[in-house]
């Protein structure tokens, strides 16, 4: 019988560590996947994690598994699927360690993605994104700090990881070619333009926080790199408080994804290729972004502007035979 334990270590440390050089997050999402299912087998089949074998965790215990993430972890499908997708890793990787499991590694790969209701993008309105901007206080560290990070992340379209662990070094403000480096997903580095605006703000936010090359760029109250959760309850925070003189702010929800979001569509409304933008924000593909031309609902009118009005005349419709007639009067 085929111990789990060491085809699992085996997994993180050789396939995702070593082969696939993966990054810190994509580990980060795998390890906790199987936390949830070693302890939900834990649960059902009363045996420890480290005791278990591959033969326990069969097609229905996974199945069971994705189904309790919907109904008492309240995930959603989208969540519930890259999970599943942790598991297809796992069981390829698997497959031609230990042959005699085939069938089984073969039921639980056939498991399907759960479809879903695919929403149209959320994203701020010029007007939405100027009051959020000003929202931090200026007279404080903090307020400084979070307008010169939002003014980044609405510029450059950032996803909030990559933000946090920007340092000073990945920021070239001299020259006429100013711009912040990052590493994104699929350790992909891309360099990308600043406007004057923003170039001003770190530049004194730059000259204020002083500190050493390596040092974070947005430190936290403790000096370290900021969290995920923090930088989202600080938007949270002045996005409330701009809802004061933006209203329309208390009816969206805002995160950094949405600022993301936001400078995709700003950048399809004046008129950029969809491969601009997908180079821009670090997508795999350019299919990825076409999820935004969903959301501009100003390219749409602009491709209605330039179809030709139908020049036919309208005419009652009339049955041509009277027994059609009596048919459509019934």
């Amino acid at each position: 019988m085929s111990a789990l334990a060491p085809l699992l270590e085996a997994f993180f440390l050789q396939r995702l560590s070593k082969q696939r050089q993966a990054s810190p997050n994509t580990i980060a999402s795998y390890r906790d996947t199987f936390r949830l299912l070693l302890r939900f087998a834990e649960k059902k089949l009363g045996k420890k994690p480290s005791d278990l074998l591959l033969a326990d965790l069969e097609a229905p215990m996974v199945t069971a598994f994705l189904d309790s993430l919907e109904t008492e972890r309240q995930n959603s499908p989208r969540s519930r699927n890259a999970r599943l997708s942790a598991i297809r890793a796992f069981f390829h990787y698997v497959a031609t360690d230990v042959p005699e499991h085939s069938a089984l590694i073969q039921r639980v790969l056939a498991i399907p993605q759960k479809r879903f209701d695919r929403k149209m993008v959320e994203f701020l309105t010029q007007q939405e994104t100027d009051a959020l901007l000003a929202a931090p206080d200026a007279s404080c560290w903090i307020g400084r700090r979070d307008h010169a990070l939002l003014l980044l992340a609405e510029q450059t379209g950032l996803r909030v990881s990559e933000i946090i662990r920007l340092t000073r070094a990945d920021v070239e403000l001299e020259g006429p070619g100013a711009h912040v480096r990052c590493v994104g997903k699929g350790r992909k580095e891309r360099a990308t333009p600043l406007r004057k605006e923003t170039v001003g703000v770190l530049r004194a936010w730059l000259r204020e926080q002083g500190g050493q090359p390596t040092d974070p760029l947005f430190p936290s109250q403790c000096g370290g790199f900021m969290s995920r959760d923090a930088v989202e309850k600080r938007m949270l925070r002045h996005a409330s408080k701009a809802a004061a003189c933006c209203p329309s702010l208390a009816n969206k929800r805002v995160s950094p994804h949405v600022l993301r979001h936001t400078r995709a569509v700003r950048m399809l409304e004046a008129g950029n290729d969809s491969a601009v933008i997908a180079l821009w924000l670090g997508h795999e593909s350019v299919e990825t972004t076409h999820v935004y031309l969903a959301a501009d609902l100003a390219a749409k009118e602009r491709a209605l502007a330039k179809t030709a009005p139908s020049l036919a005349v309208a005419h009652r419709y009339r049955p041509p035979d009277r027994l059609l007639a009596f048919l459509s009067g019934l």
